[in-house]
């Protein structure tokens, strides 16, 4: 997956002259600590920690070890964004650093809970990647673990802080297009680079792995409202090779509304990922070719109403997560996107998953593990 590299002011962005509006101000620029600036250990220099380096680095964040088991991997994102920075292959050096208060885990699930038990009770604060965990009782214990050494535990749900996402979240809790009645995501993107790497044996790709962004998403967006049943469906096309199935929709019931999710992740050509809030006082759409190229406007009794907004996914995403980890450090409070908060995501996405397996609906909660 490779960062956009501009907005192209795709299919919404124009809005007819009649019946424009100023777009409502909403806070959903990345958050920034206001003096908090801790050394940070990065544990695992794979691929998407080029993001993660690259928007500290644009943060004026210091990170001062760098650790993954193939160390030529370490040493490269050294050379490239922290020449300063000790690199290792065992995460336990970097745990022993007094100076290291914050640690990045940038890890496979297989090998992140015990990284994360390990960091917690050297009690460092942990940004963990997605997903979280695959078992949700294994995910509240290490909430509490983080309560009861001290520090915060947070997790890499990037995807809040994309531009679109952030403001059109900013938007629903404000009311402005008053009580969601539906939410309709659809992507239609190229996510066969996964072909030959680790991520093409997990079977449910598309759901977990990538789709689990969306869920956190849906569960923002009905932040305080009671998920009843989920359905889902997956399938492979015709003419994939890839081995995980590329096509997924997915229905979240609540009562009075409904999410919907549509993925097709073997669109080579013409991509596109549309999002549709719609609510009893207006509707919110998100329309672009790419996960970072979008497009808001807003639609309401007054006019309609396109924000220009500052950003992308890839840039936005990763300072977001890091930025409000560390505001939730300085400010003695809980992340927006701690452990805990995590869980109700998963649990769509562990129901979703449950249903596409067995054809039948799932309650949200009452699947609490992947099988292994």
């Amino acid at each position: 997956m490779s960062e956009p590299n501009s907005n192209s002011g795709y299919g919404l962005s124009t809005i007819a002259a009649t019946g424009a509006v100023a777009a409502p101000v909403l806070p959903y620029l990345p958050p920034r600590p206001r003096a908090y600036r801790p050394a940070i250990g990065l544990i695992g220099c794979g691929g998407i920690s080029e993001y993660h380096l690259r928007a500290y680095r644009a943060m004026g964040l210091e990170v001062v070890a760098l650790c993954d088991r193939d160390l030529a991997r370490a040493e490269k994102r050294r050379m490239e964004f922290y020449p300063g920075a000790a690199v290792s292959a065992d995460y336990r050096d970097v745990l022993r650093r007094d100076d290291i208060e914050v640690v990045d885990l940038a890890l496979h699930p297989a090998e992140r809970v015990e990284a994360i038990e390990a960091v917690l009770r050297a009690r460092k604060h942990v940004l963990s990647q997605k997903p979280f965990v695959l078992d949700l009782a294994v995910g509240a214990k290490l909430a509490a673990l983080a309560d009861a050494q001290g520090v915060k535990l947070a997790v890499n749900q990037n995807g809040r802080w994309a531009p679109h996402f952030s403001y059109m979240a900013a938007a629903i809790h404000a009311g402005v297009i008053g009580e969601v009645a539906s939410v309709d995501f659809a992507l239609h993107w190229d996510h066969t680079w996964t072909a030959g790497t680790v991520f093409e044996d997990i079977h449910h790709l598309v759901l977990l792995d990538f789709g689990i962004h969306w869920f956190d998403m849906a569960a923002r967006f009905m932040r305080g409202r009671q998920p009843e049943r989920v359905w889902a469906t997956v399938a492979r096309t015709t003419f994939q090779k890839m081995k995980p199935p590329m096509l997924a929709q997915v229905a979240i019931e609540y009562p009075g509304a409904q999410v919907r999710l549509n993925f097709n992740g073997h669109v080579q050509h013409g991509q596109e990922d549309r999002t549709v809030v719609a609510g009893s006082r207006g509707t919110l759409r998100s329309l672009g070719p790419s996960l970072s190229e979008q497009t808001v406007v807003v639609h309401t009794a007054e006019g309609q109403a396109a924000p220009a907004l500052e950003g992308t996914w890839f840039t936005s995403g990763f300072q977001g997560a890091m930025g409000e980890l560390l505001c939730a450090i300085e400010e003695g409070r809980e992340p927006g996107h701690g452990g805990r908060n995590n869980l109700e995501g998963l649990a769509l996405c562990f129901a979703a998953i449950a249903s596409a397996d067995s054809g039948q609906p799932q309650k949200p909660g009452s699947v609490t593990a992947l099988a292994k």
